[in-house]
């Protein structure tokens, strides 16, 4: 007979570190982007500086290629500072492949 084994993946996970505090509105705020180039990135992400632009006039909208792009620079601690010392006040980070 021949024995078949299946994986749970039901389970919980400990939030170690919450995400940051989400900003009531993007009006007046210095946004910037850091994306790892997955799918159609190069499309989506432009698009969506343009209608934070349109919907947020006050807001400031980093260029996309702002800072390193890729997955193996957006996670290093070079990178982090590079967003931290921009005083950007909200970042979009890539676009889920």
């Amino acid at each position: 007979m021949i024995e078949i084994q299946f994986y749970d993946p039901t389970g919980n996970t400990e939030v170690s570190q919450p995400h940051a505090p989400r900003p009531v509105s993007l009006q007046g705020k210095r946004i910037g982007f850091l994306t790892n180039e997955e799918w159609q990135a190069y499309f989506a992400l432009p698009a969506l500086k343009s209608q934070i632009e349109a919907d947020f006039p006050g807001a400031e909208v980093l260029a996309v290629d702002a800072f390193p792009k890729n997955n193996a620079e957006i996670k290093s601690d070079r990178v982090a500072e590079l967003v931290r010392d921009s005083g950007v006040d909200a970042v979009i980070i890539g676009n889920a492949a």
